[in-house]
């Protein structure tokens, strides 16, 4: 069974985009997928909103802030449990940019190649 990795940020334009992108050329045995908590941006932007139906479909579930994390809790609200793993990554970079990718690629490796 392929299991499925979330990525969560502010907006999903940036830095859970990247990840998405960035591990679905480079991870064929598993799928990535990536959202934005805030909805409003989401909308703006044309990016994907966080949702329930995400988050059930997740079997990791990866942001990149503890102020995410604080956010998918409340969202879930005690509906499920999941494991979140805060990968402490600031608001910093653009999409695919050189230095995100290393870091993204140095947090996950634990995780993507077990």
């Amino acid at each position: 069974m392929t299991k499925t990795i979330l990525f969560i940020c502010s907006a999903n334009k940036q830095r859970s985009k990247t990840a998405e992108d960035y591990f679905s050329s480079k991870y064929a045995d598993f799928e990535f997928i990536s959202a934005g908590t805030n909805s409003k941006i989401c909308e703006q932007e044309g990016t994907n909103p966080l949702t329930i139906e995400l988050l059930e479909q997740a079997n990791i579930i990866f942001v990149m802030e503890n102020s995410h994390k604080k956010e998918v809790k409340n969202f879930i609200n005690g509906r499920f449990k999941k494991e979140i793993i805060v990968l402490d990554i600031k608001d910093i970079y653009k999409y695919y940019q050189t230095e995100l990718i290393e870091i993204l690629d140095e947090k996950l490796r634990v995780y993507l190649e077990q």
